[in-house]
């Protein structure tokens, strides 16, 4: 399997203060010119996915505001043809019946290339706007997938029979409660969308987060190769990504000079990501290695100004990786879950023995 390839394009890059080197007005942070030409260029670069950050709270740094990551996800999924999209959703808080609803519509825009990046939202400051604290945000966050998972398959594949001789649009007996009750909601279902093209959209997550056996792919980071090695072993679920952060050199500057010049005004926080500065030369042998020595499936790159490191890697990375077979484009008409070579589940409810 090539190596699959994912960039974070939230915002104006990784850095807290990428937003000083941005080539584009302030305004054009929110509008929607802004998210399609960064997907554009990811796409025609031969990436797979891109990932959209999100939280309750805006984030860290000079940054004030963005626009929901769903929101842009479904904006994305209607302006590309091959690229997968998949956004950051928060299970602090949020309900997961509406993740669900959100999620699978994403998934039936694009013809399945969506995917779930699953988040908490620990900052105080969140439960301060929310009104209430989270005991424990993992055990909310292993629930609310379990339940999104669960409303996916609440619409057997074929409950819409559209019979127009009975006038019955719905076969009922294919629609399917799911009787959730956790420590703070409780969820009947069935879902208002029918299920997603996918079966079930492919749901990313850090390692530990939640069970293994609800995550499809783990992001894994760490200080260098072995680390990163000893993470992804540690895991079993089908597929881990490699975490990565770049600072790469320009035309007009290195990217240690780049990270310096950002970091007068703020530190780069460390994430516990790999993190790479210097040549797209050294970024393809580190990517070389990883497939190699760590044996992760793919990676997900964090640029530290999108506006300045996604051209390096769109003209110079992406297609040296292509070029020597490490890794390869996403095939018109397939699915994130072709891509990454998962099989289509099936539903639970159609199985025999499965939930009455």
């Amino acid at each position: 399997m090539s190596l699959v390839l994912a960039v974070e394009i939230d915002g104006d890059g990784a850095h807290p203060e990428a937003w000083r080197r941005a080539a584009h007005p302030p305004a054009a942070l929110l509008g929607p010119r802004r998210v399609r030409h960064v997907a554009e260029i990811a796409e025609r670069a031969g990436f797979t996915l891109v990932t959209l950050d999100d939280d309750l709270l805006p984030p860290d740094g000079g940054i004030a505001g963005r626009i929901g990551a769903v929101e842009r996800a479904a904006f994305i999924a209607a302006s590309t043809s091959v690229l997968s999209v998949a956004p950051v959703v928060s299970t602090t808080y949020t309900e997961p019946f509406h993740v669900s609803s959100q999620l699978a519509s994403v998934d039936h825009i694009s013809a399945g290339r969506a995917g779930w990046v699953v988040a908490t939202s620990p900052r105080p400051g969140a439960a301060e706007a929310w009104g209430r604290p989270v005991a424990d945000p993992r055990q909310e966050a292993a629930d609310a997938v379990r339940v999104v998972r669960a409303l996916w398959d609440s619409w057997e594949d074929d409950a819409v029979v559209r019979d127009v001789a009975t006038g019955r649009y719905l076969d009922r007996d294919r629609l399917h409660y799911v009787d959730f009750t956790g420590a703070t909601y409780t969820v009947t279902g069935p879902a208002i969308v029918p299920r997603p093209p996918q079966g079930q959209l492919v749901v990313l997550a850090p390692p530990g987060l939640v069970p293994d056996e609800e995550v499809d792919v783990t992001l894994v980071g760490g200080a260098d190769v072995a680390a990163v090695r000893q993470a992804a072993a540690a895991t079993t679920t089908p597929r881990t990504f490699a975490e990565i952060e770049v600072a790469l050199d320009t035309s007009a500057a290195d990217g240690a000079d780049r990270v310096a010049a950002l970091d007068r005004h703020a530190p780069w926080p460390v994430a516990g990501r790999l993190r790479y500065t210097g040549g797209p030369g050294g970024l393809v042998a580190l990517l070389r290695d990883l497939d190699a020595q760590a044996g992760v499936d793919g990676v997900r790159l964090h640029p530290l100004v999108l506006d300045e490191d996604l051209a390096v890697l769109s003209q110079y990375v992406v297609p040296a990786l292509i070029k020597s077979r490490l890794a390869a484009r996403p095939l018109p008409g397939a699915s994130l879950r072709q891509t990454l070579g998962l099989p289509r589940p099936q539903n639970r409810f159609a199985l025999p023995g499965g939930p009455a």
